[in-house]
């Protein structure tokens, strides 16, 4: 198979879709490799070592982009659909649920699509999603840290405080892997930290972990609407496997947070838990709803780059190479983790939560094979 990495355009996206020895690993199974002039660059990786394992570096992304599959980080965005084919296979994160126009135009070119962040294991976890969880997670209370100096918007507060001043209030929505790796730096910064979730043994969990550094609470309206009108930095990271997030605060609970409070909403990519949330990037991260500073960056590890990178590519290479070896078909045939990965095929939405999320129709993998 030919395996295809552009260059990743979306504003400061620095990560790249493969290492090195991601080539290795398909090359030396006698697979080609093509990689698109600088796509490692911002990941520090040079041309010259994609060579020296294999690659083949192509002068622009209509040359990346003519492979077998591409092999990618983040959504094509809208310049990049005009090198959509039909049996092209594209394998990226998707988060079609936020992206009607992109998942109609996958479903319209017969492009086999297969989004990292909807593979999923029998026991429901997401082995690809979580260390871009990871990341984000940390890096959430990081940037929601630097948001509260008063310089940035913030009400100047510091989040683990000195002694003789309250310390910082830090509100979690959502357990799972964002919300433990925002408690864990929270914690280590000092701060008093709430955290919310419906999973009772998701609660107990966080508190075994964690002991007396944490309280958390049943994710219900009254709860929400009690800690995130006093909190200094609110942290949204609810996940429903490749759905659109729910709302779980309205912009009228916003409007009772006190100025120089902040958000960081890492649920943006799936359309966000919190009303008054829309997309930022890196080079306008910002902006104020009702005094209130919003950090809302879809691609927010993408600014540590080098650490995204390498560890987004140790999960996604093993089904890179499955895909390569088998072709797709027979590879989602023989590992049914893989096939729930697969949202448009043939023309069709196969993954019934990005089905639902646009109206459009629904037709089952199996059907559609």
């Amino acid at each position: 198979m030919i395996v295809g990495v552009p260059k990743e355009i979306k504003t400061r996206e620095y990560r790249v879709g493969m290492t090195p020895a991601g080539v290795q690993s398909l090359a030396s199974r006698g697979h080609k490799v093509v990689v698109e002039k600088g796509a490692g660059e911002g990941s520090g990786i040079r041309d010259a070592e994609y060579v020296a394992q294999g690659a083949t570096i192509v002068p622009a992304a209509i040359d990346a982009w003519a492979a077998d599959m591409v092999v990618k980080v983040k959504e094509p965005l809208a310049s990049e659909y005009r090198f959509f084919r039909e049996n092209l296979v594209v394998y990226t994160y998707l988060h079609l649920a936020a992206e009607p126009e992109l998942t109609k135009q996958l479903a319209a070119s017969k492009v086999k699509s297969v989004a990292y962040e909807t593979i999923e294991n029998d026991d429901r976890t997401l082995p690809l999603l979580r260390p871009m969880s990871e990341v984000a997670g940390r890096m959430a209370v990081q940037v929601g840290a630097t948001c509260l100096e008063k310089e940035r918007g913030g009400k100047g507060v510091l989040l683990g405080g000195v002694p003789g001043t309250r310390r910082g209030r830090v509100v979690i929505l959502g357990g799972g892997v964002v919300g433990r790796n925002a408690a864990t730096i929270a914690i280590g910064m000092g701060a008093q930290v709430t955290v919310l979730d419906v999973r009772a043994d998701t609660m107990a969990y966080l508190e075994d972990v964690f002991g007396g550094a944490i309280e958390t609470l049943y994710s219900n309206a009254t709860n929400i609407a009690e800690v995130v009108t006093r909190a200094d930095l609110v942290v949204g990271a609810v996940l429903v496997t490749g759905a659109k997030a729910p709302r779980l605060v309205t912009r009228e609970l916003v409007s009772r947070m006190q100025p120089g409070s902040v958000i960081v909403d890492v649920a943006v990519d799936q359309g966000g838990c919190i009303e008054t949330c829309r997309p930022t990037t890196h080079d306008h991260p910002t902006y104020e709803v009702d005094g209130v500073v919003h950090y809302c960056v879809p691609n927010m590890p993408g600014a540590v780059s080098q650490t995204s990178t390498w560890a987004l590519t140790n999960t996604t290479m093993a089904y890179a190479v499955k895909i390569a070896e088998l072709g797709l078909e027979a590879a989602i045939a023989a590992d049914p983790v893989l096939a729930r990965g697969v949202n448009t095929y043939a023309g069709h939405v196969v993954y019934e939560p990005v089905a639902q999320a646009h109206g459009l129709s629904y037709v089952p993998l199996k059907k559609a094979l």
